[in-house]
């Protein structure tokens, strides 16, 4: 008999495993995958970590979280700086003044300011009735069409004018000559991978790999007092409801003889005429010097019940049902929903263990 259970060995339910071990509690966990870290599983090919499900670059405001991931990682000084290719023209990203000075060749930021005021003048959109009307009243019909159309299109499988406004709720614009992505005061990669840094946050805890809970459900409750699920919240009930929707992303990971392949780690393709939404080349993130590269295209796709789902479809219809199926997990008195998939939120890195150690500092 263990104190906990936990289902799934990504950062939230290591967060979770970790600080049960601290406080003298048995835990097992256990996956229905061949490998630990969740998502953020990092694979070394030829001496590359190389980010099997998609690119994870961890940033964050929160010192406490900052603080607790680098008890198990040494963490670099990775800066993201993706880059964004529209036919044969190349812009920085986030959109700032190297992507305006790009698009209009000029200097200034009130240049820049001028130039979108009118383009949204332009365009009269008083009350955005989709995504297509709601971008353009925020960047102007430039930005829209070459940086954000074809991408977010990809992204979700539809036409623009076919998603709510609401899933687009803010499109930054920055008038500085800075290229770093995200805000946040700390921001790194793990030196050795996302599975090393894993690995050393389940040290001394028993972990069994290629176990499926909910094929024996039953019989793994009975080995614990308390189970920390970290799946699928509308598969744990049978889908009783109907499904909730996701988005799935399939990889297709390359090995080339080259050192550099395309110069930069996040490359986004923002045509919809090119089937994938990016190309990662993994040893730009970790700064890598190896003769070899690995490079991972990524292909969104549609999600049915059975596969691996990647991202929530946040919309009003799927929140209103995700309320009905958290109404069920309340009901539960042994088991406890945690993470992106459990939660059904889109989190980031910092968030899920910060949801993980707030879970803890609860019921520990």
């Amino acid at each position: 008999m263990y104190d906990y259970l936990i289902v799934g060995a990504g950062l939230y339910g290591a967060t979770f495993a970790y600080e049960a071990k601290k406080k003298g509690k048995s835990v097992l966990v256990i996956d229905r995958r061949d490998h630990i870290a969740g998502n953020a599983y990092c694979k070394d090919v030829e001496g590359i970590p190389v980010h099997w499900y998609g690119a994870h670059i961890f940033h964050t405001s929160d010192r406490a979280v900052w603080d607790f991931v680098n008890q198990f990682a040494e963490f670099n000084n990775y800066i993201n700086s993706p880059v964004a290719v529209y036919k044969d023209e190349l812009y920085n990203l986030p959109f700032n003044m190297n992507t305006f000075s790009r698009l209009w060749n000029i200097k200034t930021p009130q240049e820049a300011k001028d130039i979108i005021a009118a383009q949204i003048a332009e365009e009269g959109i008083t009350e955005p009735k989709n995504l297509e009307e709601q971008a353009i009243s925020m960047v102007g019909r430039d930005v829209f069409v070459k940086l954000v159309k074809g991408y977010t299109e990809k992204q979700w499988g539809r036409d623009c004018k076919d998603l709510p406004a609401s899933i687009i709720k803010r499109l930054p614009l920055r008038f500085t000559y800075d290229n770093n992505y995200f805000n946040d005061r700390f921001q790194g990669i793990p030196t050795e991978g996302y599975t090393k840094m894993v690995e050393r946050m389940l040290d001394g805890v028993e972990v069994r790999l290629g176990v499926d809970y909910l094929a024996d459900r039953e019989s793994w409750d009975a080995q614990a007092e308390k189970v920390i699920y970290t799946g699928a919240i509308d598969e744990f009930f049978g889908y009783c409801y109907g499904n909730l929707a996701y988005r799935k992303v399939t990889f297709e990971h390359e090995l080339l003889d080259t050192d550099n392949y395309q110069g930069n780690a996040v490359v986004n393709y923002t045509e919809r005429e090119i089937p994938y939404t990016r190309i990662i080349e993994h040893k730009h993130f970790v700064f890598g010097k190896q003769p070899k590269t690995v490079i991972s295209k990524e292909y969104p796709t549609e999600w049915k019940p059975g596969e691996e789902p990647y991202y929530p479809v946040g919309d009003e219809a799927n929140r209103a049902l995700y309320a009905r199926y958290r109404a069920l997990a309340d009901e539960q008195t042994k088991v406890i929903f945690g993470g992106r998939l459990g939660e059904y939120k889109y989190y980031d890195m910092d968030k899920v263990i910060a949801s993980a150690l707030a879970k803890c500092a609860e019921v520990l």
